[in-house]
């Protein structure tokens, strides 16, 4: 009852029509409304009423598909890119280089003996198959051999390939002297593999390659792999190239500058490397000026003969410019300077700033990405690079149970080895061509928000030149080891020139194509042009929605009394009581009326037999019922059942 009257106060508030019928709210909205057309089909005959009709629903249509189009658009969150170019003094980039071998050959040489010598002999049987060997087998480690093995494809036939052994049974220990198979095959017929094997070598895999030259280093590679990943990084940064035989010179501008500038770094591919400028201890540097003579000069040795003969194929100095407090991955965006030459690097700077949720999948720190970043060891900021190599990790781990010796290693986990894991050469072969993995680790991981590019433009030249040569050699070879006599040469040395050339910087930055402010035009534009209606008129319209809903509210509300009246009228069985009846039972709790025809029984045991029944008096009057009531308050019911 109180939810009746409430409701019924709150349509008198909020209803401005004249009835509380729907045709009649109806009729006021067209006669009241802006917007054009409503008015129309009640003012007109019954002709102009249809046309006006369809007219109007027409058009409503095409304003609500065109809304629907402009939403549609603005929610697919597209960005527009701005190019904008400022002219301002820049932090000098952090320059990171390193030396293409990773490991000086005179340090590692007791460590590679039998895999060198592996790899002689198969160099030998690749190139001479038609010899004999056998007397040079027997002195063979075979060991790393019998985990991955090179293999010859015979594909002369090419519907019965024949996978022949380079070695045959001779590294099993056979003194046997039948020539191994792999000497029927020239290199025109067979194809060099490598082969990699699971379970304990019952499911085996062959990795074809074009060219031996391939298949070679890559086995290579593999092997030094296993026996460098058991070695802790200390020792093997000690069998690298130490700073100072490797920075003869350095020089920033006018100031003078040494190996203790640079902060090293161990790459498992390329051993040690040096970062200038990285901004982690110390301020950034800034450049005074463009051009190459207030630029970063270096000059240094890469001692090309003392490289790993089967590990390094590329003698020169790598190079790579990045951002400040981020991590070199110079293996993907590094550059080679080559030795006997001056490089010069001029430096243009781009700026990228992209816009974050919902425009795009970018982070800002990395925090938000569900991969945990390896790489935070370094104290360095997010790259989309570090967590690529983070989550190609953590594959590796899952599903081989070791780490890969290239990527860094969580806590408590080990690399791979061919000892502890004879399986992960084949693991790690399949996951790496695993596109799956790709796409997993690429819908994970998210690019920076913002991102800074150094665009190079390179210049070489012979570096000295004939004339100069020979004393700058001689000074260069005293300042390094304090002798007379040449230590240096033209096939080791390599100069650079890092400077910026110029100090314009472009700034490529995104925005959003559709703000909230070209929606809004967009949608009262469409709303005006088809209905010439404006934003009061959406309230309008929204008006009468909750006037409609407020009379449904109603006519529900008294639909439902009047199903409780009937439930509680058809509970009687007789007639319902008199008015005098209610009034009585209303003041007079203890009257009951009388009952003739049936006397109730409890009233017939109240009394003695014989005596008479009381005859009942006339009942006091309600005075309350006498009483003013506010008007909002008295409740009618003719109105009730009207609504």
């Amino acid at each position: 009852m109180h939810v009746k009257k409430y409701l019924l106060k709150c349509l008198h508030r909020l209803q401005k029509g004249p009835g509380y019928t729907y045709k009649e709210l109806l009729v006021w909205y067209c006669d009241n409304t802006n917007t054009h057309g409503p008015k129309r089909i009640i003012c007109e005959g019954p002709k102009k009423k249809a046309t006006w009709f369809v007219l109007t629903l027409l058009f409503a249509s095409l304003v609500c598909w065109q809304w629907g189009v402009f939403i549609q658009t603005y929610l697919n969150w597209e960005v527009s890119v701005s190019l904008s170019v400022g002219f301002k003094a820049m932090d000098f980039p952090a320059v990171t280089i390193c030396n293409a071998s990773p490991f000086r050959y005179s340090k590692v040489k007791d460590l590679l003996k039998d895999l060198d010598e592996l790899m002689e002999a198969v160099l030998e049987r690749i190139l001479a198959p038609e010899q004999s060997h056998d007397n040079d087998t027997w002195a063979l480690n075979f060991t790393l051999w019998n985990y991955t093995p090179l293999v010859l494809i015979d594909e002369r036939n090419p519907h019965h390939p024949v996978v022949l052994d380079l070695f045959g049974s001779n590294h099993n220990g056979s003194a046997s002297s039948s020539p191994a198979p792999g000497k029927s095959c020239n290199a025109q017929g067979c194809k060099v593999a490598m082969r990699l094997c699971n379970l304990n070598g019952t499911v085996c895999t062959f990795r074809n390659f074009t060219s031996a030259t391939q298949a070679v280093t890559e086995w290579y590679l593999l092997q030094a792999t296993n026996i460098f990943s058991q070695i802790p990084h200390p020792q093997l940064m000690e069998m690298g190239y130490p700073a100072e035989r490797m920075i003869l010179a350095c020089l920033f501008g006018a100031e003078p500058c040494n190996h203790r500038n640079f902060t090293t770094i161990f790459h498992p591919v390329y051993g040690n490397c040096y970062i200038f400028n990285w901004g982690m201890k110390e301020k950034a540097l800034p450049s005074a000026n463009p051009g190459a003579e207030f630029g970063l000069k270096l000059i240094l040795d890469i001692d090309q003969e003392d490289y790993v003969p089967f590990l390094t194929s590329t003698a020169g100095a790598l190079l790579l410019l990045h951002e400040q407090r981020s991590y070199p991955f110079i293996k993907d965006q590094g550059i080679y300077a080559m030795a006997g030459t001056e490089t010069s690097i001029g430096v243009l700077v781009d700026k990228l700033e992209r816009m974050g949720q919902p425009y795009s999948q970018c982070t800002m720190n990395g925090s938000d990405v569900p991969v945990q970043n390896l790489y935070s060891d370094y104290n360095t900021t997010y790259s989309i690079q570090a967590c690529l190599r983070s989550c190609f990790q953590e594959h590796m781990i899952r599903n081989c149970n070791c780490g890969h010796y290239l990527y860094p290693l969580p806590h408590g986990k080990k690399y791979c080895n061919n000892q502890d894991f004879p399986d992960w050469a084949s693991c790690y072969s399949a996951l790496r061509m695993d596109v799956i993995q790709r796409e997993t680790c690429i819908g994970m991981c998210k690019e920076s928000c913002n991102d800074t590019q150094y665009k190079m433009t390179i210049s070489m030249a012979d570096w000295p030149s004939e004339s100069s040569e020979d004393w700058i050699f001689h000074i260069l070879s005293e300042e390094r080891d304090q002798k007379t006599n040449l230590t240096v040469s033209r096939k080791g040395i390599v100069k650079l020139n890092i400077y910026f050339q110029e100090f314009n910087y472009r700034t490529i930055a995104e925005s959003a194509a559709h703000n909230v402010v070209w929606l809004l035009s967009n949608l009262g534009g469409q709303f005006g042009f088809w209905m010439g209606g404006s934003v009061l008129c959406l309230i309008e319209f929204g008006e009468i929605i909750i006037d409609f809903l407020w009379i449904t509210i109603i006519k529900l509300v008294a639909f439902a009394k009047s199903l409780r009246q009937r439930r509680a009228q058809a509970r009687f069985a007789g007639p319902p009581p008199t008015v005098a009846e209610l009034v009585e039972a209303h003041t007079n709790f203890s009257f009951q009326p009388d009952d003739v025809a049936s006397p109730r029984p409890d009233t017939i045991a109240a009394y003695p037999e014989g005596q008479t029944l009381p005859i009942p008096g006339t009942p006091p009057p309600n005075y309350d019922s006498l009483r003013l009531q506010p008007l909002d308050v008295i409740e009618s019911d003719s109105e009730g059942d009207a609504i």
